[in-house]
């Protein structure tokens, strides 16, 4: 059996908000924006520049209940975790672009990550993998799809 996760949902205020916020503060792409008439919502799905996994749906607070939930859908802990080829170039980028900084960078075994807010206030992490720490993910990738034996 071979499943993955493609998208996640976040729940947002307003669609246009969030779209702004994302495309021009963090540089994603918008995959999809159509409106569904049925429903009175839009398919919004958004990924991070050259992502080829999963997109995030940005899903409109349709209740009172639903409403309460933005910006802490996940009890204030950090949210999603945003994977980077270069850690300072993200890092002094999204500073410039006036993103809020909640904990500060540190390197860590796995490798360099620091805490940011999106515009709602969900916790995500900024991570670029160290060296040993991809390689080993590699090796595990290899295993599960059976292209390499045991080591």
């Amino acid at each position: 059996m071979k499943q993955s996760i493609v998208h996640v949902a976040l729940v947002v205020r307003d669609y246009d908000d969030a779209i702004r916020f994302f495309t021009e503060k963090l540089k994603f792409t918008v995959i999809e924006d159509t409106y569904q008439p049925e429903q009175d919502k839009r398919w919004v799905l958004i990924a991070p520049p050259g992502s080829e996994g999963s997109a995030i749906l940005l899903a409109r607070a349709a209740s009172a209940e639903q409403e309460c939930v933005v910006g802490n859908q996940t009890g204030g802990r950090v949210f999603l975790f945003l994977s980077t080829d270069d850690f300072w170039r993200d890092y002094h980028r999204m500073i410039s672009e006036g993103i809020t900084f909640v904990r500060a960078p540190k390197v860590e075994s796995y490798g360099t990550v620091a805490v940011f807010e999106d515009l709602y206030g969900n916790l995500w992490d900024l991570l670029e993998w160290s060296s040993t720490h991809s390689q080993s993910r590699v090796i595990l990738d290899d295993l599960k799809r059976g292209t390499r034996g045991p080591t």
